[in-house]
């Protein structure tokens, strides 16, 4: 499989184009995971990989974000350390950290171990982690590698998250406290608009827009919204950990 810097090299800036037309499309995607972190005003969160910093605007105000992205095919906004970096080692001291956050990359990880063990590095004794990914065997999951896999760029091939991921964290000293599947959706003026994002942010280049919209129609699921928007199903397993010996956190 394609490594995540080879990934992006090719198509992050497909992606970031359709974040950045459509930034708050994924807005309960950020949210949840948000959530799950518990963070309070003066917390500093690394954002890993960051993408294009996109989880900086939904933190809380007073947090400060730490956001490490190796791929420079993302919008430079200035805030970023990417610049064609290696993913690791992250570029920041030992327990520089309150809370660390990982987003919908570490799917293209195949091991994700040593990733695991450098956020454990920097986040300080008790911080927590939360891991928010596609699920093995999810329709999102069977979505990516499929449709997705057959018509953009670069194909794909996830290493979704299962309970493997479980036993990678704890193996990197961290203390799984819950995981669970959350269920949302990433919101469109229309259904025009909802096909024209997801081929953005795919790459979709062997496929049109119709049959995009038809994909997720009937692999995903498309419903109207009471706002008069539609939103789009999509789900991701959250994993909250903390580093350190167990203690409750929730």
């Amino acid at each position: 499989m394609k490594t995540y810097g080879q990934v992006f090299a090719v198509r992050g800036s497909a992606y970031d184009r359709a974040m950045q037309c459509c930034p708050d499309a994924r807005q309960q995607e950020f949210a949840q995971a948000v959530d799950a972190a518990r963070l309070t005003s003066g917390m500093v969160v690394a954002d890993v990989p960051a993408g294009g910093g996109y989880l900086q605007r939904y933190l809380p105000s007073g947090c400060h974000w730490l956001g490490h992205e190796p791929c420079a095919s993302f919008t430079n906004h200035g805030t970023l350390t990417g610049d064609a970096r290696p993913l690791l080692p992250l570029p920041w001291s030992d327990a520089s950290a309150d809370v660390a956050i990982s987003l919908a990359g570490v799917h293209h990880i195949d091991d994700k171990r040593p990733l695991f063990r450098e956020l454990a590095r920097v986040t300080k004794p008790g911080g927590r982690l939360v891991v928010s990914d596609v699920a093995t065997d999810s329709a999102v999951a069977r979505f990516l590698d499929g449709y997705v896999g057959a018509h953009n760029s670069t194909g794909h091939e996830g290493v979704f998250l299962d309970g493997h991921t479980l036993v990678e964290l704890r193996d990197a000293g961290w203390s799984v406290h819950r995981h669970d599947v959350q269920n949302f959706c990433w919101v469109f003026p229309d259904r025009a608009v909802m096909a024209a994002f997801c081929h953005e942010l795919f790459d979709l280049r062997s496929s049109s827009m119709a049959d995009t919209r038809v994909a997720i129609e009937t692999q995903l699921g498309v419903k109207q919204l009471s706002s008069g928007q539609v939103g789009m199903d999509w789900s991701l397993m959250t994993i909250v950990a903390q580093k350190g010996p167990t203690e409750a956190v929730e």
